[in-house]
């Protein structure tokens, strides 16, 4: 668990068994106590897996140490460790539908939508975001699933575009992408494949979606089918690779200037 004081938490299992009955969509991950086996705590995984929101099993150290620095973000750190088992990280951005964000491309300077396919780092979404923001773009889709946590690391990062950026989290990231491109945009992919294209001679045709894959494996198959065409940047050194934020920047900077020539 990589928690920061800054991270908003729920503990409780009465508070976290509410919010999940009424609103889940506002919780991201819920840690639950390896071996508790009340009738509570089996709901609490069983509405978890109704609405698609991960928990994860965890000692009772770590809960006990969440419960500490959900106190101290609300001014009492001498609260009791009174989290029954169950603390809930809370979502720090608020998510629109998918509809939302392609709708977001008609009014858009730059009609372009970033789909971030399992990319872990805050730091490199927020990167992504701040760029695609400040480039025209119309927004973000991610995977709900083993995507990096949209917490304070990533709004940092994003020095403001993740509150101005409509963000959609979807529970299939390549139906996501049959939908985007029903709806008239075209599916490009970033990837060094021997059928990628240059990036630097391939215009995209907009609206578009530009998706960009894990730090470390790219593109999963199943997304990258989805894709009409993969892009490659092409280096003029020898070099290992860019990051997933680099190239992005890269890639949308592309798009941004043909859209303006």
């Amino acid at each position: 668990m990589n928690q920061t004081s800054e991270t908003p938490l729920l503990p409780g299992m009465k508070p976290v068994l509410e919010l999940l009955r009424t609103d889940p969509q506002r919780i991201d991950l819920v840690f639950c106590k390896k071996g508790l086996r009340t009738r509570d705590a089996q709901d609490v995984q069983q509405l978890c897996r109704q609405s698609g929101v991960r928990f994860s099993l965890v000692d009772q150290a770590a809960l006990d140490r969440l419960c500490r620095e959900a106190a101290q973000q609300n001014g009492n750190d001498a609260a009791p460790l009174n989290h029954q088992g169950v603390v809930a990280r809370l979502t720090a951005t608020d998510f629109r539908d998918l509809a939302d964000v392609l709708q977001a491309a008609a009014e858009a300077p730059l009609p372009l939508v970033v789909a971030l396919d399992q990319v872990q780092d805050p730091g490199n979404v927020g990167t992504l975001c701040r760029t695609l923001y400040a480039l025209g773009g119309a927004g973000v889709i991610l995977p709900r699933h083993n995507s990096a946590y949209l917490g304070p690391a990533a709004h940092r990062a994003a020095a403001g575009a993740l509150e101005r950026l409509p963000v959609a989290r979807v529970t299939n990231l390549a139906h996501a992408l049959d939908e985007a491109e029903e709806a008239g945009f075209s599916i490009y992919g970033a990837g060094c494949g021997p059928d990628a294209a240059d990036a630097f001679e391939h215009a995209m045709q907009l609206p578009a979606v530009l998706v960009l894959g894990n730090e470390d494996k790219g593109l999963r198959p199943g997304v990258a089918k989805r894709c009409g065409r993969m892009l490659r940047i092409p280096l003029a050194r020898k070099f290992d690779s860019l990051n997933v934020a680099q190239a992005g920047a890269i890639l949308l900077s592309l798009a941004a200037m043909r859209r303006q020539g």
